[in-house]
């Protein structure tokens, strides 16, 4: 779930695309922070709610596997390198998906020996994984921290089974609790939490419950996203057709000020709408790329990528995928030049929900009369606009985020 909020993918291309990039978005290249996201499109069961990038084995021909799509990333990393001319070492990496855990600690380790073969990777980077409680062990977490991974995201969901339940999670609700324990006992001092919230059926009690296990698990960061019903998921067809009610803005609302009340309480602090962090050494430096224009190459089935205001994703089924690299070509399945005004609301879009805000130099005059306007209405801190010269999200303002940001982009 920490890696949510990338565009939205277009269909796939009949003839490969070419993958140069100008040189204008090549200039400054390893001057800015970037990463290297690397997505795994497996999963052992489809969870009810999820729109992501993922297939079951049941949804896979026998071309397509663990094995196979490794091939492929090898490939396409082989080509970044190419791309790039001179590929910054990596400031952060960070393994998604899908399932990564379900590759195993030798299978992970295979994933970032890839990475650091070609890019290298900076001094202190961060490396993190997504992992699924389920498929984790005390040795799985012991092979991944020799291997040179510095932080591990675990899907927690909700603590109450049915809730669970509903979101068709199969992990037991303790499960995420020893697995960060065990992550911890491995050497790990960097362990997120997800939590949905917003469930249909999910009552105050069992947000309550879910957040005090989290506490109690001890981690250093929490992501926490209201659940979203997404066309095509087993969970839209149910709403659809009567059985669940969809998730109600007000208790969504009420749900957040729960849990950032919860969080705060504990020294977990926000940093981005939806995250919380216990030391600004906790935060997920990935992420941090993403909200504030960061260069990353995305490589694995469905992953965007950003470099130099050049945007592009890959073709979403592994089999086309790993076709594509095995003839020499892109996995390109799309791309888009941003234009000076998509780079100036996405600036908006994304630095506004970060707890630093936004500068107002990036403002033009309307959008600093709605900046004024906005703080008058208690949306923005009006301390950060007149002594730092910033908009900062207020508590309330974040359960507005989106509005506060259509109204300074104009």
């Amino acid at each position: 779930m920490e890696n949510s909020g990338v565009p939205v993918l277009r269909p796939d291309p009949a003839t490969p695309i070419d993958p140069a990039l100008p040189e204008s978005a090549l200039k400054g290249l390893g001057s800015r922070a970037f990463g290297v996201y690397v997505h795994v499109p497996f999963c052992a069961t489809r969870c009810g709610y999820c729109d992501f990038n993922t297939y079951t084995a049941g949804e896979l021909d026998t071309g397509s596997s663990p094995q196979s799509w490794l091939e492929g990333l090898r490939r396409e990393l082989e080509l970044a390198a190419r791309v790039l001319v001179v590929p910054p070492a990596a400031d952060t990496v960070f393994v998604g998906g899908g399932t990564p855990s379900l590759l195993g600690a030798d299978g992970l380790r295979s994933v970032l020996d890839a990475v650091r073969d070609v890019f290298g990777l900076a001094p202190g980077a961060e490396v993190t994984t997504e992992s699924n409680p389920e498929s984790t062990s005390p040795e799985f977490f012991a092979g991944i921290r020799e291997a040179g991974y510095t932080r591990v995201s675990l899907g927690m969901q909700s603590a109450a089974p049915h809730v669970l339940k509903i979101l068709d999670r199969v992990h037991t609700p303790g499960r995420p609790g020893r697995a960060v324990a065990e992550a911890r006992a491995a050497g790990f001092d960097h362990v997120n939490l997800d939590v949905i919230y917003g469930t249909p059926g999910e009552r105050p009690d069992d947000l309550l419950a879910t957040l005090d296990a989290v506490l109690a698990a001890g981690v250093d960061h929490v992501s926490a996203y209201a659940l979203i019903v997404e066309e095509g998921t087993a969970l839209a067809r149910r709403v659809r057709r009567g059985e669940l009610p969809a998730p109600d803005d007000d208790v969504l609302a009420a749900d957040y000020e729960m849990i950032d009340a919860a969080l705060s309480a504990a020294g977990l602090r926000w940093y981005e709408v939806s995250n919380w962090a216990a030391s600004d050494a906790a935060r997920c430096r990935h992420n941090l790329g993403y909200w504030r224009g960061a260069d990353w190459w995305g490589a694995g089935p469905g992953a965007h990528s950003h470099v130099g205001g050049v945007r592009w994703w890959n073709v979403k089924h592994p089999a086309r995928y790993t076709a594509l690299l095995a003839d020499g070509h892109s996995p390109a399945g799309g791309r888009e030049v941003l234009t000076d005004d998509d780079q100036h609301l996405e600036r908006i879009m994304l630095e506004l929900r970060v707890a630093e805000g936004l500068p107002l130099d990036v403002l033009d005059e309307p959008g600093l009369a709605e900046a004024r306007a906005a703080a008058a209405e208690g949306l923005l801190d009006p301390s950060a606009l007149d002594s730092r010269g910033r908009a900062v999200l207020t508590d309330r303002g974040r359960l507005l985020a989106d509005g506060v940001v259509r109204r300074l982009a104009g």
